[in-house]
């Protein structure tokens, strides 16, 4: 072009501009036949300047728009006055527009694929084409604004060409019935793949299902069957059978039930049968993506909630990764034997095995985590860094390969609208895909994609290859080569016999693993499931040996195995995740407790996947925000789910406190906060739930003007939930009160008075956190430190409260208030509640009575607990080799009692005793106060800490609160005379580290 001696047309400039040579003439050609048949180009760039690179990214890139505007060339103008060029239509202004243009074929009564509206379908669908590749060649468009937009494009046209279909088959072949409303039934149609996904390609096929609701036949006597087969194919043959105009979507059914060989449609009790009883895996994955684009939606979303637990399991899905290896094994071998390498979809680090990575968490988790459940694949990448399954680097490198090969699969499609992903030969084409990329060359072009299909590899054989071919590398001796064969009956295998260096009782754990074999002939029935228990347990006999107590970890982490034969899916997960083997032994050797809870309840295994999750401690918004996210996808209304979800909830959280504890991670006092934390959230959704439920009932409780309220309740935690003191197994100790006239009713029909209400309430509290199902119990809850016991309303009024704790309540009751505070209420409910629990505390008693009822309330407790009729002295007490924890004297319970005393008992002139409901941060400040003694507090604020350990260790262990240890005994003894010198002296009405007028004696001094 440079060389001719003719001017170059102004137009012409703009559009050669910044091509690279080799491209120049075929832009220069292209104009030119665009010219001749009347795209009017040049009026056009004449206007607007801007339009020129945006047409010679059209032209370089796709032959089949150049072929398109020739013979249309009024398409041109008509984009450009609608600025489609820029923008995508809305899909309301789509719609619009399609049915204009079939409303003015509607005479076309036959719709044949060469009539008027299959003409129009077509036309519509090219020239939104034209405008999606203005956009995406340009790169004006991102690969999510592309795909959206060819989605809907899709979308719209078979809605509507379905409408069309099936006016014409109501006149031709009579109106199927649905129900006795006689509404017409209708076909539903859902989509496949990518289209399903809403992530369509440039020209790509759509996957479709057919299928219909209700059995029955037309008014001509035609079955459903019958009738919607021939809907079917007419909508089918519209849309695809191609024409001069080409075809408006080519429409794949392969997917739907038994294939080619399957009706077109079919019912949809019959699909669910077939899914049931014959689904396959690849039939799992490609549910997935299934979403109902058009005919009868609410019966289509039916028909899809239903087959999800095909789709995603209730437990962890681990077998998926056995079906994707296989599938990956296939697929790389189908690519050799073609040679698929160049193929950016198929090919090794292509679109499918991005694909399949986000597929195998997606199948893993998604029964479990309602985010897994999410069809657009980018947004799946983003919840799996999210969840920590892989890291942020990683799902960063496989988006961006993503977009970049999909960008690219687009650019090989525009060139002739054809569905290919193969990798151009010519260097011409090359040259042309990487200037609408915005690459110098071809050379940089494949450099780009090799690094990201590298990237892509990796991560994909790293996910799904084998353990075996994960340990080969580091372990080509086969170190679990002994372990295997005792496994298999050789006990002789293990050096020293059946493991006689390792285990303490060698045939006792031979005893344990014949009966696993005979079990494993008698219960798995599948050979499958024998082949997952043969993998897995020369492994976790290698890891149970290396635990400090092997023979205790060996039995422990067997119930599991036992537990699980005839669910051989969690096989597959300890098989493929090592790490998650060896935390489970690890926890099962630290804690029968856990042990138990895994067993119970293996899709707890869960929590063992991710080490940086595991020991994690918990947070209090980090746990509401989980409980929300896990709550996410149980229907409202699903009591039952919701309350196994919540108890999954609770044992899971447990279950990471616990790794914590063991792991050093976490202290006494905040193993204490977590297991508060955890309790408190928990209480607050049973609340809400209840509250919900009670209202349904009876409506809102009112105020003393009858105006409805939402709340006027608060929930009182006691005792150790109170106390920031929650241990495993603790009761919850819950008192309610509640701010409202009593009398008032509430709104709505079955009204009751806001007494009955709230004692409603606080009943289906109760029974939400205690009742007993096949999944567990929430918490046991004891109610009985109400105003009155047992003889009391289960919901008192915050003034009844307030009134009872100044004129009726107990010195013990006082006591326990001491460790009371609000977990969940109204904030100005809580305030009330701080107030009178500041004002009841800090009344100024006698000191002698006070600790005359303390001594007292003390001894009758050991005389229930422990059967003592007096209470021994520290010096009776010395030489005891061992003592409870809790209940016995020097233990748990003194402590106290003393901390109860002294709240009470120095308060009025304290009062920053009162700031806190837990004893260490009492006892610290009646140090700071000067009120104990320092080595006084110290000897009682290290007592109760190890004391609360060593109750932990025992807890988590199912053992008895006993001790043996002697260093624990040196403190229960030195806590016992602690007791006797400054509790049993009651004339001397001194607390301790105080004279009788309560003075200190830093203040003496």
């Amino acid at each position: 072009m440079e060389g001719t001696a003719e001017p170059v047309p102004a137009a012409d400039a703009a559009l050669l501009a910044g091509l690279p040579d080799a491209l120049v003439e075929r832009v220069a050609t292209a104009s030119t036949r665009l010219r001749e048949a009347g795209v009017p180009l040049d009026g056009l760039i004449a206007a607007d300047a801007s339009l020129a690179p945006i047409l010679q990214a059209l032209i370089v890139g796709s032959d089949w728009a150049v072929d398109w505007l020739v013979r249309h060339p009024a398409d041109l103008q008509a984009l450009i006055d609608l600025d489609l060029h820029t923008r995508a239509p809305a899909r309301a202004e789509l719609r619009r527009a399609l049915a204009a243009e079939l409303d003015r074929a509607e005479a076309d009564a036959t719709l044949l694929p060469d009539g008027p509206i299959g003409a129009a379908l077509r036309q519509f669908r090219h020239r939104q084409m034209i405008g999606v590749l203005l956009r995406d060649l340009s790169r004006q468009a991102h690969l999510d604004e592309t795909t959206s937009a060819l989605s809907e494009l899709a979308e719209i046209v078979i809605d509507l060409a379905l409408e069309r279909v099936m006016r014409m088959a109501v006149a031709a072949w009579g109106r199927p019935a649905d129900g006795p409303a006689g509404e017409a039934a209708r076909l539903i149609v859902i989509a496949m793949g990518k289209l399903g996904a809403g992530e369509l390609n440039l020209s790509s096929d759509v996957d479709l299902i057919l299928a219909y609701a209700v059995a029955g036949t037309t008014d001509t006597g035609l079955t459903h069957q019958e009738f919607f087969v021939r809907v079917a194919q007419r909508l089918v043959g519209l849309l695809d059978t191609p024409t001069g105009d080409g075809f408006a979507f080519r429409v794949d059914l392969r997917l739907r039930p038994f294939g080619d060989s399957g009706p077109l449609v079919q019912h949809a009790d019959t699909m669910l049968d077939y899914y049931e009883e014959q689904g396959r895996d690849w039939e799992r994955y490609a549910l997935i993506k299934a979403r109902v684009i058009a005919g009868d939606l609410p019966a289509g979303e039916q028909l899809l909630a239903a087959l999800r637990p095909f789709v995603y399991r209730r437990y962890l899905d681990f077998g998926a990764i056995e079906a994707l290896r296989g599938m990956k094994h296939m697929i790389r071998s189908e690519v050799r034997r073609r040679g698929l390498e160049d193929d950016i979809k198929l090919g090794e680090g292509g679109i499918r095995e991005i694909e399949f990575v986000a597929q195998v968490f997606q199948l893993i988790h998604g029964g479990r985590d309602a985010r897994f459940t999410e069809r657009r694949l980018r947004t799946v990448l983003t919840c799996i860094g999210q969840a920590g399954f892989l890291s942020t680097e990683e799902t960063r490198a496989l988006d961006a390969a993503y977009v970049r090969l999909r960008d690219l699969e687009h650019r090989l499609q525009a060139l002739r609208d054809e569905q290919t992903q193969r990798l151009p030969r010519d260097p011409h084409t090359r040259a042309r895909i990487a200037h609408t990329l915005g690459d110098a060359d071809w050379g940089a072009c494949a450099a780009v994609l090799q690094a990201h299909r590298a990237a892509v590899a990796a991560i994909f054989s790293a996910l799904i290859r084998s353990p075996e071919e994960a340990g080969s590398d580091a372990d080509p001796g086969d170190a679990l080569a002994p372990w295997r064969a005792w496994w298999h009956g050789d006990p002789d295998a293990v050096p020293g016999g059946a493991g006689a260096t390792v285990f303490r009782d060698p045939d006792a754990a031979e005893r344990l693993l014949a009966a696993l074999r005979a079990r494993r002939e008698e219960d798995v029935t599948q050979e499958v499931g024998r082949v997952r228990l043969d993998r897995v347990m020369p492994r976790l006999l290698a890891v149970a040996a290396a635990q400090p107590d092997p023979d205790v970890a060996l039995a422990r982490s067997l119930r599991l195995v036992e537990a699980v034969l005839r669910r051989t899916a969690y096989l597959v997960l300890l098989v493929e995740n090592a790490g998650a083997l060896e935390q489970l032994v690890r926890l099962a050797a630290a804690s029968e407790r856990m042990a138990d809870a895994i067993a119970r309840h293996p899709i707890l295994l869960d929590e063992l996947l991710d080490p940086r999750r595991l020991f994690t401690a918990p947070e209090p918004a980090s746990l509401r925000a989980e409980l929300t996210e896990q709550l996410r996808g149980v229907d409202e209304g699903d009591l039952e789910r919701e309350l196994d979800q919540l108890r999954y909830f609770k044992e899971a959280t447990e279950l990471r406190v616990a790794a914590c504890e063991f792991g050093g991670i976490l202290p006494l006092m905040k193993v204490s906060d977590a297991l508060t934390w955890l309790a408190e959230v928990i209480v607050e959704r049973v609340v809400s739930l209840a509250w919900s439920h009670t209202v349904a009932q009876h409506g809102r409780p009112c105020d003393a003007d009858g105006q409805p309220r939402d709340g006027g309740f608060c929930v009182i935690a006691y005792g150790k939930l109170g106390g920031l003191e929650l241990g495993w197994g603790s009761d919850l100790d819950l008192v309610f009160l509640h701010d409202l006239p009593t009398t008032v009713e509430t709104e709505g029909p079955r009204a009751v008075s806001n007494s009955q209400f709230f004692v409603r309430l606080g009943q289906r509290i109760v029974h939400l956190l205690t009742t007993r199902t096949l999944t567990g119990v929430l918490y046991e809850v004891d109610v009985r430190l109400r105003p009155s016991g047992q003889s009391g309303l289960l919901v008192s009024s915050l003034e009844a409260f307030g009134r009872y704790q100044r004129d009726e309540a107990w010195t013990w009751e006082h006591q326990a208030l001491v460790r009371a505070r609000p977990v969940v209420g109204d904030e100005a409910l809580r305030e009330a509640f701080a107030a009178i629990r500041r004002r009841t505390l800090g009344q100024k008693r006698d000191l002698d009575a006070l600790r005359r009822e303390v001594v007292e309330m003390r001894q009758r407790m050991l005389a229930e607990q422990r059967g003592l009729r007096e209470r021994p002295s520290a010096a009776a007490l010395a030489g005891r080799t061992a003592f409870d924890l809790k209940q016995d004297p020097g233990g748990v319970v003194d402590i106290e009692f003393m901390v109860q005393y002294l709240v009470l008992g120095w308060a009025h002139a304290h009062p920053d005793l009162l700031s806190w409901t837990d004893a260490i941060r009492i006892l610290e400040t009646a140090r700071t106060e000067g009120i104990l003694e320092p080595g006084d507090a110290q000897i009682l604020i290290e007592s109760y800490k190890e004391f609360r350990a060593e109750a932990h260790r025992t807890s988590l262990a199912n053992l008895p609160a006993r001790t043996e240890r002697p260093d624990l005994l040196d403190r229960a003894d030195r806590v016992a005379a602690l007791w006797d010198a400054r509790m049993s002296a009651v004339s001397s009405g001194a607390a301790p580290g105080h004279d009788r007028a309560g003075n200190s004696q830093e203040q003496r001094r």
